[in-house]
């Protein structure tokens, strides 16, 4: 692939660009948003000036209910041999094109598996979509050569190609995807409806299920629509379980005690059901997942100090697979979580203590271990170590 377009530069497609130019490839962009396409331009995803031949690829990154339209409109204008998009959902785009007047023969359908908290092109990054699933769907009349080069695409922005049928995409997304962030926001709602006080009771926890309740409303909205059967179904299927949860919490409260005990026998049951789910859940690389060792350390809000946590780290070549921040309620300091391999865990907690760290707590024997580390460490002290 020597040149390609982008059709659209919000956060996907000024990622794509950015990703396709630092490997060398030629890239057009377009927005009717003339100011995002600027922007998209000025932080190197490509060019606005517009391509004097047909480009090799097309990337589409509209919304569900425009990718036919804009798929017709592009292929009148020659803009390119293939084409593609970026959206969520595929086979309501998909019976568009088939049923218009688009050539379905030069597109096929495509979905990274990628995304942020932020939205729009500064939020852009070139390595958005490494190691990450970019779904294929092609069509019945997809060539092979629209195939090849949306395999590159998805090889040069480093992701993995998985090839599947719109509607089991559809399905999948809304498993993995869409009924999450529905139901993320909708936990976080019940935020909105308890005092400040209770409200600075939030910790981790809360913070990680509803993390993602943070998107783009009116976006999300042509997401759901987009896919609204399948997330239905997924909704259904989960309130039965969340039904299942109310009637077994209401009897573990008011029960007999014979049947306090069949409750709580449901209530583990449906725990172990989501922790079998989760070990479904792939791990770096689309390996294993693998069971991590959190070494968490009170750190200050102040410059230099986490660059000088995870370099202490890097000096003992331990490589941290993971890392969040929980940020105090009354101070500037907060709570780093290094996620280590278990065997580093020690090895790292000595090294802490070595350089000044004031490790409280460490439990290693076993699979899993913890190191809790609290107290921060000196500026100055940090350069001498």
């Amino acid at each position: 692939m020597r040149t390609a377009a982008v059709v659209g530069t919000g956060l996907i497609g000024t990622s794509v660009g950015l990703a396709l130019t630092a490997r060398g490839v030629h890239v057009h962009l377009q927005d009717a948003d003339t100011a995002a396409a600027r922007i998209a331009e000025a932080r190197g995803a490509g060019t606005t000036a517009p391509s004097s031949r047909p480009v090799d690829l097309a990337i589409l990154a509209v919304p569900p209910a425009q990718v036919a339209t804009v798929l017709q409109q592009q292929q009148r204008r020659l803009l390119a041999y293939s084409y593609t998009d970026v959206t969520s959902v595929k086979r309501g785009p998909e019976r568009e094109v088939a049923g218009g007047s688009a050539d379905s023969a030069t597109f096929i359908g495509g979905h990274p598996m990628a995304g942020a908290e932020r939205s729009g092109p500064w939020a852009a990054c070139a390595t958005l979509f490494e190691g990450r699933p970019w779904a294929l769907t092609p069509l019945p009349r997809t060539t092979r050569e629209t195939v090849n080069r949306a395999l590159e695409l998805v090889s040069l922005c480093g992701a993995v190609p998985i090839l599947m049928e719109s509607g089991v995409h559809d399905h999948a997304v809304a498993v993995v995807s869409h009924t999450p962030h529905l139901v993320a926001a909708l936990m976080a709602a019940q935020l909105a409806r308890i005092s400040d006080d209770a409200a600075r009771l939030a910790g981790q926890g809360v913070r990680d299920v509803t993390r993602i309740a943070d998107g783009d409303p009116a976006l999300w909205t042509q997401i759901l629509q987009a896919n609204a059967a399948a997330v239905a179904d997924v909704l259904q299927d989960l309130g039965r379980d969340l039904e299942e949860a109310v009637e077994a919490l209401r009897t573990l409260h008011e029960g007999a005690d014979g049947e306090r005990l069949a409750a709580a026998g449901r209530v583990t049951r449906l725990l172990a059901q989501g922790r079998q789910g989760r070990s479904r859940i792939s791990g770096k690389h689309g390996s294993a997942p693998a069971v991590f060792t959190p070494v968490r350390v009170h750190v200050g809000d102040r410059p230099g100090e986490l660059s000088q946590l995870l370099a202490e780290a890097a000096a003992l070549d331990i490589n941290v697979e993971d890392m969040s921040i929980e940020h105090a309620q009354q101070d500037s300091t907060g709570v780093v979580e290094l996620a280590v391999a278990a065997t580093a865990a020690p090895v790292l907690t000595r090294r802490l203590t070595e350089q000044g760290w004031d490790v409280q707590h460490v439990a290693v024997s076993g699979d899993v271990g913890e190191a809790i580390v609290r107290g921060t460490k000196p500026l100055a002290a940090a350069r001498l170590g």
